[in-house]
């Protein structure tokens, strides 16, 4: 079975799924609001948090252009200008990765650039997380895999041949310590192209595989763990009416908490391949069940005949299944009318 270990959790196919809150950007700067946003990924029961780690000067040209939604939400010039008001220093992230530690939460990041890989890789991420943007980015690849952490990367804007390319890559570096989340790069992303079916393709190249979700509400992560999902990565915010790229297209902690509460449940009710009678059904089974009953008194000796006989609740007696079986025998006994038939009865 193929483990991803990350931290001291274990990701596979017969444990939960991995669920990382993406914190992202929206500690907008403040690392008072980062600290908050950790504290409170832990009160929801994620799994991990995720921030994101970037020198503004290595991640843009300062007149590079923000995208519609980016536009909509952090009025700036240009992506330049509203990346250095949301960065926060190496020293910051190390105060984050502390405060990880002690409220027991695995401290994720991702890397936007080559120091920045350098930095979370010293530091001691549990894992490295490669966005959507830098999917086939290898010269930050090759930089993260020197570190041998897992990787989980996510497919966002991709189709399946990039997907084998990246794939081929890493393998070629004999680096087999990764997942793939299907993604879909739209904020928020429209449901009928999110395509949670795409996560059949990506495990024909990755047994590990997810989905990093930019939809509106709860309900796509419940149907992607109901789909094979073992990890789910989902926006998370203090306060969606705060100002920035992300909030809008996130989850607020009361929110957050039920995603992964119904998770948990879609979990438990996924169950085994295995169809069985379950506890909770015995007693159900007594009453609902039926038995085959006598429609009429049937004398000792007399032959069982289709006509004397018809099935009643509760059960106990003779299964209706079982009808053949019981035809053509005789009676042992009398058996009164309304009367459950039993095998005793009968020879």
């Amino acid at each position: 079975m193929v483990i991803l270990k990350i931290g001291e959790r274990q990701v596979r196919e017969d444990l939960p799924s991995f669920i990382i809150a993406e914190a992202g950007v929206n500690h907008n700067g403040k690392l008072s609001t980062a600290y908050k946003l950790v504290e409170s990924a832990k009160e929801c029961g994620a799994d991990a948090i995720k921030f994101q780690t970037f020198r503004a000067e290595a991640l843009v040209l300062k007149d590079a252009p923000q995208a519609q939604y980016q536009k909509k939400y952090a009025k700036r010039k240009n992506q330049f200008e509203m990346l250095k008001e949301l960065e926060l220093s190496f020293s910051d992230f190390e105060k984050i990765k502390d405060r990880c530690d002690k409220v027991g939460i695995s401290f994720l990041s991702t890397p936007f650039d080559v120091e920045s890989a350098n930095f979370l890789g010293e530091l001691g991420v549990d894992a490295f997380k490669i966005g959507s943007g830098d999917f086939n980015n290898i010269l930050l690849l090759e930089e993260v895999i020197k570190f041998g952490k897992p990787l989980i990367l996510s497919t966002g804007m991709a189709d399946e041949k990039e997907v084998k390319r990246v794939v081929f890559y890493l393998k070629s570096k004999k680096f087999n310590d990764f997942a793939l989340l299907h993604c879909v790069s739209s904020y928020p992303a429209p449901y009928d192209e999110i395509n949670l079916k795409a996560m059949e393709i990506l495990k024909k190249y990755c047994p590990v595989v997810g989905f990093s979700d930019h939809t509106k509400g709860i309900h796509i992560p419940l149907a992607a763990v109901a789909m094979g999902a073992k990890i789910i990565e989902k926006h998370f915010t203090l306060d969606r009416r705060l100002k920035g790229p992300d909030h809008k297209s996130s989850l607020t902690p009361q929110e957050y908490k039920k995603m992964v509460k119904e998770i948990r449940e879609v979990e438990d009710a996924l169950g085994k391949k295995k169809k069985e009678l379950k506890q909770s059904e015995k007693n159900t089974k007594e009453a609902a069940r039926k038995s085959i009953v006598s429609l009429k008194k049937i004398k000792k000796g007399e032959t069982i005949k289709r006509e004397m006989i018809t099935a009643k609740r509760p059960s106990g007696g003779i299964d209706p299944i079982d009808l053949e079986k019981l035809l053509n025998k005789r009676a042992k006994v009398d058996i009164e009318k309304d009367t459950i038939i039993r095998w005793k009865m009968v020879e």
